[in-house]
């Protein structure tokens, strides 16, 4: 298996989430056995508010490296935990060949939440300082700057200090409107920031998201999903419809802007990811010939 900063670029990579608790992880086997045929880059796992899914993820994110022949990244997060804890499950994920992670903070309810670790970039260092070279490290970015930042340049420098440490990619948060993306790369590689910076994109399927979404990580709405959304969410298939027209649309235009990869939040959902791949494949093959014929 090609390691995943050995793939062309731009990348295409999916996210997936595991089942809650003891859940059976069968229906989950049965998302990546469609998401595999589409020959992602990469599948990343998330691991659970407070880690409550955190067995799955392991088992997930090994399934993955080890069943599909495909890039596995699992998410970390290090909130309400201890470096003992986080060193058994590192461990269990080295034995099964897993070396991708997406180090997080995770959601922090209160500060007494917080363990042995206050920020992702301890969490980083930690990482680096007990296995060296044998995980490749991916960090959350902010387009529209974490919620709890006070500004966008105090969230970039946090940033900045994270891809010292050794990140060697950046996965963003969810975002809408390409435009505020393109200024926020713009700001991230003037302040030194060279580490792929890979879009994250997630389909509207339900008019409910929008509200979750704006609530969880503060994403602007563009006027013109707005409007999709109060015409269409009375209809789940309508707007579903408009939803992945808008996604298709939304990566066409951020593949034209030369973004280095592509990462959707799949939300489990295949047949979505089936539309939108058959939407964008060619364009993206395009642009994979052109870096490596003009790279």
């Amino acid at each position: 298996m090609e390691n995943f900063f050995d793939h062309p670029r731009p990348s295409y990579t999916f996210e997936i989430f595991p089942p809650k608790g003891n859940k059976s992880t069968e229906g989950t086997y049965g998302v990546i056995d469609s998401l595999a045929s589409f020959n992602p880059d990469l599948i990343s796992v998330t691991y659970g508010a407070g880690g409550s899914s955190r067995d799955n993820t392991v088992e997930i994110a090994s399934g993955i490296q080890n069943r599909y022949n495909t890039n596995g990244v699992a998410h970390l997060t290090c909130v309400g935990t201890t470096k003992a804890e986080l060193k058994a499950i590192l461990d269990e994920l080295r034995a099964n060949g897993v070396r991708n992670i997406l180090a997080l903070r995770g959601d922090l309810k209160d500060k007494s939440d917080l363990g042995d670790f206050h920020y992702a970039s301890e969490l980083i260092r930690f990482i680096h300082e007990e296995y060296g070279d044998d995980f490749d490290i991916f960090a959350a970015c902010y387009p529209e700057k974490h919620p709890e930042a006070p500004s966008i340049e105090e969230d970039l420098a946090h940033l900045k200090e994270k891809c010292d440490l050794g990140v060697k990619a950046l996965i963003s948060q969810l975002f809408f409107d390409n435009d505020i993306f393109s200024a926020w790369r713009d700001k991230a590689r003037a302040m030194g920031i060279t580490q792929p910076i890979i879009a994250g994109v997630m389909p509207i399927t339900a008019a409910a998201q929008i509200p979750k979404v704006v609530e969880m990580c503060g994403a602007s709405v563009p006027s013109r999903v707005r409007r999709f959304v109060e015409a269409y969410g009375h209809h789940q298939g309508a707007v579903k419809e408009a939803g992945i027209a808008y996604a298709t649309e939304q990566i066409i235009d951020l593949l034209a802007r030369d973004v280095e990869g592509i990462h959707l939040y799949t939300m489990n959902q295949a047949d979505t990811v089936r539309r939108i791949d058959a939407g964008i494949r060619s364009i993206l093959y395009v642009k994979r010939y052109e870096v490596r014929t003009n790279g």
